[in-house]
């Protein structure tokens, strides 16, 4: 059996416009899930540029790997998981290049007192304990989203939570000034 030129052009159509629909609903989906991506890497990363530039790293990333996802249902945890990882490579990547802290705002966004003195008391705790809290409380994410997310139990992520405020607990006590301020 021979294929015809036709035929070959004709199936090269066909599977042209099936990546054509693929990378649409893959644009849209990420797309749909913008805000959050951008609010999780901000809460990670504290500034915005770094922040994009994540989510390009993270979509690109997801597109690479797009094949791997085997429940499409499980692709907004499946993203930011991938983001997180790359969130906390580019924190690894700072303190290796810069002795400094990397946690001083952009000059255009003004921190209050309070808000610079959680983010360095956020510091201090644990990474994987400090990875709950920017999810729960920073980005208003339930403990079910955050277990999804991070591919634990919810036991687990209930238990690392708790760790969590009490060592923000903890190292909010010994500064001084947190309580007496108005």
């Amino acid at each position: 059996m021979t294929v015809s030129k036709a035929d070959t052009e004709l199936h090269t159509l066909s599977v042209d416009a099936d990546y054509a629909c693929e990378e649409e609903r893959f644009y849209q989906t990420v797309l749909s899930h913008r805000n959050q991506l951008y609010q999780i890497a901000y809460s990670y990363l504290r500034n915005k540029e770094d922040a994009l530039e994540a989510i390009q790293e993270a979509t690109f990333r997801a597109w690479k790997k797009r094949k791997t996802l085997k429940n499409p249902a499980a692709f907004k945890p499946w993203i930011i998981r991938i983001l997180i990882y790359i969130c906390i490579d580019e924190q690894r990547r700072r303190k290796r290049i810069s002795p400094i802290p990397e946690q001083m705002p952009e000059p255009s966004v003004q921190l209050d007192h309070r808000r610079m003195q959680m983010l360095s008391v956020l510091e201090k705790i644990k990474p994987k304990y400090r990875h709950i809290l920017l999810l729960r409380y920073y980005n208003d994410m339930t403990v079910p989203e955050i277990a999804r997310i991070l591919d634990k139990p919810e036991g687990t992520i209930k238990t690392w939570q708790h760790q969590a405020l009490k060592q923000l607990r903890k190292h909010m006590d010994k500064q001084e000034d947190w309580y007496n301020e108005t």
